[in-house]
């Protein structure tokens, strides 16, 4: 199953009990696209808990309905102020359907960062390296 390459989410909460049809109306009505010219559109209900992706494979309309067991959809920001939709990469999309809070993502990446950079500025001495090690030399084995 292919995915179109232009894939628009609606930045507006809806009504998910609506199916192809209105769906495929409130693309044209609502998000001024045209859903059989090989763009996708993800749609969300006001919690971000459902989401339905529309798209036209050239015989009829697709629907993908996705419910998370726990958590939240994050919509992608910035969001353009009056825009009825924002275009997102695919990889955006896959990181947007299985739930991935990418503010979160951004928020560990730079904790990482931070670390790293504290570990480069901090000199490594005895004082530093596992405090209660015993000195390497003042362990005796026994040979026999």
């Amino acid at each position: 199953m292919r995915l179109p390459t232009q894939i628009f989410v609606a930045t507006q909460p809806i009504s998910l009990h609506l199916s192809f049809d209105r769906l495929a109306g409130l693309v044209r009505d609502v998000l001024g696209g045209d859903p059989r010219v090989g763009q996708a559109f993800l749609f969300h209900n006001r919690r971000a808990t459902h989401v339905k992706l529309l798209w036209h494979d050239g015989t009829g309309y697709r629907v993908l309905y996705k419910r998370l067991d726990r958590g939240r959809f994050h919509v992608p920001l910035p969001i353009p102020p009056g825009a009825a939709r924002v275009e997102i990469s695919q990889r955006e999309l896959d990181v947007l359907l299985e739930g991935i809070d990418t503010q979160l993502l951004r928020t560990a990446r730079a904790r990482i960062k931070q670390s790293a950079k504290l570990m480069q500025q901090t000199p490594m001495t005895s004082d530093n390296l596992g405090h209660g090690l015993r000195d390497v030399r003042s362990v005796s084995v026994d040979a026999r």
